[in-house]
């Protein structure tokens, strides 16, 4: 790849009440990969109330798609961005689902191709059971697409309700 992602981009500086820190996945499989990840964080980065944001190197993985891994399929390029946000996560995955859209995504089916996804893996500590956004996100202990890039952002990563994520990694590697 031509350009290392990996940076703390630019947020102005804000103020008022507490930030936490969210974890935001990151991935593409369709058209400029590369590109529109970058975009999409630089977009997240400028949403209100963000008041910084790292962004993890980029994986390269197999798609996954609901009967498994599927090499016929375009391969991913994955991230993790650390956000600090003030934005309630309700706000924060309408944003996401935004710049999602702004980017051509498409929800015709179930783990299919797509230009971009953006899901909120954690929100601080806190646990939700909303069908709308389950925090943490429900699978991403099970995902290496996931905790790869989080634990070379943040190898102390801790995933609320699952334990350290380098713990985690491991245990899904043969």
């Amino acid at each position: 790849m031509s350009r290392d992602l990996t940076r703390t981009l630019p947020v102005p500086e804000r103020t008022g009440r507490e930030a936490v820190d969210v974890v935001i996945a990151l991935g593409s499989n369709l058209g400029d990969r590369e590109g529109t990840l970058e975009a999409a964080a630089a977009e997240i980065g400028r949403l209100p109330l963000v008041d910084d944001i790292r962004l993890s190197p980029v994986i390269r993985t197999v798609a996954l798609t609901p009967s498994g891994p599927d090499p016929s399929k375009p391969e991913y390029l994955n991230a993790v961005a650390i956000v600090r946000t003030r934005l309630a996560p309700t706000v924060l995955l309408g944003y996401l689902q935004r710049i999602e859209a702004e980017h051509g995504r498409v929800r015709l089916e179930r783990w299919g191709d797509r230009t971009l996804d953006l899901d909120i893996i954690s929100y601080g500590d806190l646990h939700s059971t909303d069908p709308h956004l389950t925090l943490p996100h429900p699978r991403a202990h099970e995902r290496e697409f996931v905790l790869r890039p989080w634990v070379e952002l943040d190898p102390d990563a801790i995933l609320p309700g699952h334990g350290r994520v380098v713990d985690l990694l491991a245990g899904l590697r043969p």
